[in-house]
């Protein structure tokens, strides 16, 4: 899912899984958009649903964090796909 978001999603600008240090069963997963709209368009993407269904049984809780980047231009040297 990874992969086909970055390429056909150009709102799409970061997805990373890690794995906790202390706790191999966690894991985080860091996702940048370029926009509160790209964010709601790749939640309804075919690829996002199969693998939001196919992960319901590994999901103990999800809690999504809103962030504001405190360092807009930077973020766009990071990200080219920013506008």
């Amino acid at each position: 899912m990874q992969q086909k978001s970055l390429a056909e999603e150009p709102g799409v600008l970061c997805l990373f899984a890690t794995q906790m240090k202390e706790d191999n069963n966690s894991f985080r997963i860091l996702e940048i958009y370029a926009s509160q709209e790209a964010y709601q368009h790749h939640i309804q993407t075919a690829h996002f649903q199969k693998y939001k269904q196919g992960t319901l049984h590994m999901v103990k809780s999800l809690k999504l964090q809103d962030l504001t980047p405190l360092d807009r231009e930077t973020m766009k040297s990071i990200f080219k796909r920013m506008k």
